[in-house]
């Protein structure tokens, strides 16, 4: 006990769990200036997200700088990663939109309860679950996230007003009601489209920075590749100002965010019992509300967080700790609920902005984080300026990246069985998140189920049948093994002998061996018989303590033709015949 105790309270062990020990003592004044740089761009992208982010969520627009600026300083000392930010993002504010009811207090307990999952998670080791979600089901619940994400602002667009949540009545209503659309809202939300497309197409045409360049040629390559990084604010930001030139000519052309909260959000523990008009619903009737959304959220949040933080470790030549991953990322929500904040993930768009500034270590995120309570303090009178068309344009050009076509094309060629969890998972979230992703981890687990119940096997014909299972030999696929037999040795006139190689079998069970018991009656019965070769010596012992009558195994499939009773035995095998056995066992080898 004492070893365990002296092991759990190491130096080692508090580096394990504080990474900043790890990078602190290394930390320059260059790092300082590029983690600057890249947090105060971050930071930059980070704010009119959030607000866009928010209205995803059905949440008022402030609690998205709410859930914005917590990741950032938690996530400094126990994250592994340098590049990842965490934050509100597209999919995980349409997860709370379908399990908080558009209410903060749901949101805000949804918070602190994924954070306590996730938590618990992580010290428990049980990052490896994610590895039993494949990829065609997560790209099918992103593909039909981002759809869902992309229609749903297409309202916002036009101007229109009380259109339902609920995807199909959504496209159906949009369409309905398109002919009450505000010109105003549409010219503006195109515009904005059209501008955050240009200046993404220009900062990707910006050829290698070269310091050999004069002054002002590289002062203009600065001016460029910031706007074009910072596109989402000066979009936002020029917008509000156009909004705010016709408000104050009493002229209402677009639609507005409104009136929002000033100030920073007090820091208090979620309300873990909710008032409403017809009585006070308890903590465990809230729970029971939130329902699946206590499995969903926390699993898929660490998910997208871990699948960026790896993508940007190989990327950048590190590695990440996914457990403490989950750590990081279950205490950022636990505090985050502190401060009002629905749950955070791993932000993809955010940390590739971070990565390409040249971020040097995980303390770039105090810079956002600053940047966000800044905001927060001094700027949320402004955001009553900011027209909704605006904040739809972010959120259309930020989720158009997440639908990939070409993944449907590609497992097809890959793999078309693959395509099925895909659609499953796709097409489910349409109807209902949960339900769509548990179709498509259902339908992933049943394919290699499929492939043990149907192994894949080579049958030759020297007279006498031989087969060869190339894969194991499970309990599901016995039956398949003596349907084969059957129809190539049994069903035969006459009836012929068979040899079963069973080279790669690793592991059998009773079934199995009784499997194996009925099959050499059955050939016994006809009066011919069942051979075994390649037989390994764990298994070769369990089938001689099951004590099968009329059992016999040889040590190769060509012993075991020479073994054959003479009505049986095959003619006898040229060069190319043997030589193909030969090589068939020490392939197998």
């Amino acid at each position: 006990m004492a070893s365990v105790v002296r092991k759990c309270c190491s130096y080692r062990t508090l580096k394990r769990r504080l990474p900043i020990l790890n990078w602190l003592p290394r930390y320059s004044l260059r790092w300082l200036r590029m983690d600057l740089l890249a947090g105060v761009t971050v930071g930059l992208t980070v704010v009119p997200q959030a607000l866009a982010y928010a209205e995803i969520a059905g949440l008022p627009v402030q609690y998205g700088l709410y859930s914005s600026f917590m990741g950032c300083f938690v996530y400094c000392l126990l994250g592994t990663s340098k590049d990842i930010t965490l934050g509100p993002t597209a999919i995980m504010s349409l997860l709370v939109s379908s399990y908080a009811y558009h209410d903060p207090v749901y949101a805000v307990l949804l918070t602190f309860l994924c954070g306590c999952i996730q938590l618990a998670m992580g010290i428990l080791h049980l990052g490896f679950l994610v590895d039993f979600i494949s990829y065609p089901v997560i790209k099918g619940f992103t593909s039909s996230a981002a759809l869902t994400i992309g229609f749903g602002q297409v309202k916002n667009i036009l101007g229109l007003r009380d259109i339902p949540r609920q995807f199909f009545q959504e496209v159906y209503y949009t369409f309905y009601n398109v002919g009450d659309s505000r010109v105003g809202d549409l010219v503006l939300g195109l515009i904005c489209i059209l501008l955050l497309v240009l200046l993404k197409m220009m900062k990707g045409q910006l050829p290698e920075k070269s310091d050999q360049l004069p002054l002002l040629n590289r002062f203009c390559y600065a001016i460029v590749s910031f706007v074009g990084t910072a596109r989402n604010a000066v979009v936002v930001v020029s917008a509000s100002l156009v909004a705010y030139c016709f408000k104050t000519q009493d002229m209402q052309v677009f639609t507005l965010t409104g009136k929002t909260a000033q100030g920073l959000p007090p820091f208090r523990l979620p309300v873990f019992s909710h008032p409403e008009s017809n009585g006070t619903t308890c903590f465990i009737e809230m729970v029971q509300n939130l329902g699946a959304g206590l499995a969903v959220v926390p699993l898929v949040g660490f998910l997208e967080s871990v699948a960026i933080a790896k993508a940007f470790a190989s990327q950048n030549d590190y590695r990440i700790d996914p457990n403490q991953e989950l750590i990081a990322i279950g205490s950022t929500n636990i505090l985050g609920s502190f401060v009002s904040s629905y749950p955070v993930t791993g932000s993809f768009g955010r940390t590739a902005v971070n990565s390409q500034t040249g971020v040097c270590s995980p303390a770039g995120g105090i810079a956002t984080g600053v940047i966000v309570l800044l905001s927060l303090a001094f700027l949320t009178p402004l955001f009553f300026y900011v027209p909704k068309a605006a904040l739809a344009a972010v959120i259309i050009c930020a989720v158009s990246t997440m639908f990939d076509i070409r993944i449907v094309v590609t497992l097809w060629r890959v793999k078309k069985l693959d395509l099925l969890p895909f659609l499953a998972s796709f097409l489910g979230c349409f109807w209902e998140i949960q339900y769509g992703i548990l179709a498509g981890i259902a339908l992933s687990g049943i394919i290699p189920l499929f492939n043990i119940a149907r192994p894949e096997t080579k049958i030759s014909d020297y007279r006498t049948v031989v087969v060869q299972l190339q894969s194991g030999l499970n309990f599901p696929a016995v039956e398949y093994v003596h349907e084969l037999l059957y129809r190539h040795a049994l069903e035969a006139s006459p009836p012929r002998s068979a040899i079963l190689d069973c080279l790669h079998v690793s592991s059998i069970d009773y079934t199995t061996v009784n499997g194996l018991r009925e099959l050499i009656l059955t050939f016994q019965q006809k009066n011919v018989c069942l051979l075994f070769s390649n037989l390994r010596p764990e298994i070769l012992s369990i089938l001689n303590s099951a004590e099968i009558e009329g059992l016999r195994h040889f040590d190769s499939t060509e012993t075991a033709l020479h073994h054959l009773p003479e009505d049986d035995h095959p003619q006898d095998l040229d060069e190319s015949e043997k030589s193909l056995l030969n090589t068939n066992e020490r392939f197998y080898s």
